[in-house]
């Protein structure tokens, strides 16, 4: 093993220094997974020490086997003997050898998700604790959160006296641990919990596993929690051989429990510590780590390092303002596929990084219409998502029932105490009787087998779905999304199935979204349809799906959480904004550390780019059914203009089109800071006043008749004609896909090719 050959000389510093309490602070790219699989391997091979005294910590079972089986190709066979695991795992077979010290059976059972909704609902039928005041999944990650802090119910308690809520909690917390326990069961938090505690309590248990793991490792330290940097303070604290590597620059999971403080303040917890610093990047253009670096810079709260390159300068990052979310999103999808037909890349090359899962829907959109292949990463597509589906299959099921399967969704949906064995026999019925599932209840009282209690929810259900139906021919489908709303309590629903308020305000915000897309469907629609409408956005399938099989030549979208760890040759970051990135909770924020977690999840996205950086943002924003201006990002004023291309226009596609062009001084201004949402400076549309064209500037098309035209859903064709409609000039075009359609100009956005 020639390190000083093959490791550059801080990572090679890193290895060798192997006894004591070592700090690894790696950069982004800068070779972090190679330098602990060499520390490994050397403490293996020329240390000689005793596999089963090293103890490697990870966070994910993949990330535990990947290193593994890279110390195994480095050290032989004796990699074999040594501990890599994540937390959990290493905890679980702590415990399964010392459980009856802590009182629970030696087989004990580790409660599942679907083990903890039971014990939970138990606990509140008990205790006489109404969900819909105080729904069982908030409470189960309020306790969740509590066993990271290493909060026992009395604890918890304590620490929330004075709280009438949270003191609730803490009686459900401990008749949930009552029930765990009696059970001879834990749960996921309390594997850590109790090893902590099993090591507190008996000091020959922590002796022998201080003697066990002399070398301690752990990967990612930056995102460690209370539980866990006590479990490892604990383990070391007899050799005081630990060593830690992260980047605090990328801590960026607050919202799950990671305390930052925990690699801020090593040096405190381990007094006398080496700190290497990994800063030489193998990964991005000079430029790109110059924005990142000038970025990050602004927060407080972070240990300095620089990261620097000896590759090439590479292009400058490129910021694009363009005029709504629609028009961004058909920039971005408009260069990956000018760049793909010119052979420069394929479409596996290209991420498009968001802030927020909501940011997709437009995204897709565009990507879709030009049959471009993507993939949306560690989430579910717009129209996939649970409430988006639900939502849908219920306007479909009110416009016309066709579809036996979305009706069979949403007949329990919320519940109605409508089981699976009475939704089976109604379609043994239907089939039987040649009746679609929604007709067949309507002869309820003729299908066999179903409970009263059952068929009256039934009749319920029917009478609800025609009682729709015959009102929404007064009002828009938006009008008819609010009035399912209403009349089914899908929102409390909602509301008691989510796991955190985050969550809940999420799923409120893809309702909006959908809302939004209703609207602007039926004032471009020459005569609007629920099932066209779903078709044109994949809801009846999708041709593109067909096409595109399994193949992983794919444009990538995720949120900036999800791409940690990755890296792509080409990069956009959309809805650089202010109140979108950093975020209006951010923003308003007491807490200073708010923003600074903002700032750490720009840096990642940043640094996941290899060549190409391009940063675009959206001059207005449809929120909760307004039309809000917004400035850029505060984060793209952060980085120096030398390292920013804001030119003219952004450029040409092959088409030689302009999109939405803006000059230097236009951009300069997108950095001024727009004032806050509700003071008198405030600029906004509502959906009516769309509706009602008092805010839509009437301006003769760029275009003509005969001219080929592009439309961001409906895609390429040829107008046929154009004549002033009133309020906006109204556009016949004979689109080659979907064919001949009216829509007005002003909200049509077609551009010439």
């Amino acid at each position: 093993m020639d390190i000083d050959r093959e490791l550059n000389p801080e990572q090679a510093r890193a290895v060798r220094q192997t006894e004591g309490p070592v700090l690894i602070l790696a950069g982004a790219g800068s070779g972090k997974t190679r330098t602990i699989v060499y520390r490994m391997a050397y403490l293996l091979t020329e240390m000689k020490v005793a596999p089963w005294n090293i103890l490697a910590v990870t966070f994910t079972n993949k990330a535990a086997n990947e290193m593994k089986e890279r110390i195994r190709e480095m050290a032989g066979n004796a990699a074999g003997q040594m501990l890599v695991s994540t937390f959990h795992s290493a905890c679980v077979r702590i415990l399964y050898s010392n459980a009856r010290k802590l009182g629970y059976p030696e087989k004990f059972e580790i409660a599942d998700t679907t083990d903890q909704k039971s014990i939970i609902k138990n606990v509140y039928k008990k205790l006489q604790i109404d969900p819909k005041k105080q729904p069982e999944k908030m409470t189960l990650n309020i306790i969740s959160g509590a066993k990271d802090e290493l909060l026992s119910p009395e604890d918890f308690e304590r620490v929330n006296y004075g709280d009438p809520y949270m003191e609730r909690v803490a009686g459900i917390y401990r008749e949930y641990q009552k029930t765990l326990f009696s059970n001879g069961m834990m749960d996921f938090d309390d594997l850590i919990m109790n090893t902590v505690r099993l090591f507190r309590e008996f000091p020959d248990v922590l002796d022998h596993y201080q003697e066990r793991f002399r070398y301690i490792s752990v990967d990612e330290y930056q995102d460690t929690n209370t539980s866990q940097f006590e479990l490892i303070r604990l383990l070391s604290d007899k050799y005081k051989n630990i060593c830690v590597v992260g980047d605090d620059d990328q801590s960026i999971y607050r919202f799950r429990g990671a305390n930052i403080y925990n690699i801020l303040d090593f040096e405190k917890h381990f007094p006398g510590c080496c700190v290497v610093k990994l800063e030489e990047n193998y990964r991005s253009t000079e430029n790109i780590l110059n924005a990142a670096n000038a970025v990050i810079k602004h927060n407080s709260e972070r240990k300095y390092k620089s990261l620097w390159t000896a590759g090439d300068k590479g292009e400058r990052i490129r910021f694009r303002q363009l005029s709504d979310p629609t028009a961004e999103a058909s920039f971005i999808a408009d260069e990956i596929r000018t760049k793909k037909e010119r052979g420069e890349r394929s479409y596996g090359d290209f991420a498009i990084l968001t802030r927020t899962n909501i940011q997709s829907k437009e995204l897709e959109d565009a990507l879709r219409v030009r049959s471009i292949e993507y993939d949306v990463v560690k989430g579910l597509r717009f129209w996939d998502t649970k409430v988006i589906k639900d939502l849908t299959s219920y306007l479909l099921t009110v416009d016309n029932a066709l579809n036996d399967i979305r009706v069979i969704r949403i007949i329990n949906l919320p519940k109605r105490g409508i089981g699976d064995a009475s939704i089976n026999k109604i379609s043994v019925f239907a089939a039987a009787n040649g009746l679609s599932f929604f007709d067949a209840l309507s002869r309820i009282e003729y299908v066999g087998g179903v409970p009263a209690k059952a068929k009256a929810a039934i009749r319920d259900f029917y009478e609800m779905i025609l009682r729709i139906r015959a009102s929404s021919k007064n009002m828009g489908f938006s009008g008819t999304l609010n009035r399912i709303l209403e009349e089914t309590g899908y929102m409390d629903y909602l509301f008691m199935e989510a796991e955190t308020p985050d969550r809940y305000k999420e799923e409120k915000e893809y309702i909006e979204k959908l809302r939004e897309t209703l609207d602007a469907y039926e004032n471009e629609a020459e005569e609007p349809d629920l099932t066209d409408f779903m078709r044109q956005n994949g809801l009846e399938g999708s041709n593109l799906d067909k096409e595109g099989g399994d193949s992983k030549d794919k444009v990538l979208i995720m949120t900036m959480h999800n791409a940690k760890g990755l890296e792509f040759p080409e990069v956009y970051m959309a809805g650089m904004e202010e109140g979108l990135f950093p975020g209006y909770a951010a923003i308003n924020s007491e807490d200073p550390l708010a923003i600074e977690e903002e700032r750490r999840l720009c840096y990642v996205g940043i640094t996941r780019a290899k060549e190409s950086l391009t940063l675009t943002a959206a001059r207005s924003r449809m929120a909760k059914g307004e039309w809000r201006f917004a400035s850029a990002s505060r984060f793209i004023k952060e980085i120096p203009k030398e390292l920013l291309n804001m030119s003219t226009t952004p450029e040409a596609t092959e088409r030689k089109e302009k999109i939405f062009p803006i000059n230097r001084e236009e951009a300069e201004r997108a950095f001024e800071r727009i004032p806050p949402a509700f003071s008198p400076g405030f600029k906004k549309r509502s959906i009516a006043a769309i509706k009602k064209g008092s805010e839509i500037e009437k301006v003769l098309p760029a275009y003509k008749e005969g001219d080929r035209v592009m439309h961001f859903k409906q895609g390429e064709g040829t107008v046929l004609s154009i004549r002033d409609g009133g309020r906006d000039y109204e556009v016949t075009v004979d689109f080659d896909k979907t064919g001949v359609r009216k829509m007005f100009a002003g909200f049509a956005k077609l551009k010439k090719i």
